[in-house]
């Protein structure tokens, strides 16, 4: 795997970063005025709503459980001091289809706690909690 990242021009805090098929991203600092892209800190948080959504919806795929819409909400707290990394990760699963709640809460816990590469290598440091929504009930 292998991404480049070069700054914007008549910019000192806008990137463009491009993987190797050409896909590319924008990235801003969140502190400068009007920010133009998404930061570092919340790219890492769309990564793991992003590696955690592929596993669940693969994951019930698999039991021919079709997920009609997917939805995740997700907030990074960070510390106070520099460095300001996240110490806590929140993420809401939110999933309308057919599905037997124990189904989606297992998807998940799958994904986070075992499958997500991104949540995996957070975990570590970071204390990872999700909860799940099916069909607009949170799960207990």
């Amino acid at each position: 795997m292998k991404v480049s990242l070069h700054k914007k021009p008549n910019s000192d805090v806008h990137f463009e970063a491009e993987n190797a098929l050409g896909h590319k991203i924008e990235i801003y600092n969140s502190t400068a005025p009007d920010p133009k892209a998404p930061s570092p800190m919340e790219l890492i948080l769309m990564g793991t709503a992003g590696c955690s959504s592929i596993d669940v919806i693969h994951i019930l795929n698999k039991q021919n459980l079709k997920v009609e819409d997917l939805n995740v909400e997700v907030e990074g707290f960070r510390n106070d001091t520099d460095p300001k990394v996240f110490h806590t990760i929140k993420l809401l699963v939110k999933l309308e289809g057919e599905i037997p709640p124990n189904k989606a809460k297992r998807a998940a816990q799958l994904s986070f706690e075992k499958y997500c590469s991104v949540s995996k290598m957070l975990d570590q440091t970071v204390d990872i909690q999700y909860q799940v929504e099916l069909n607009g009930i949170l799960l207990e």
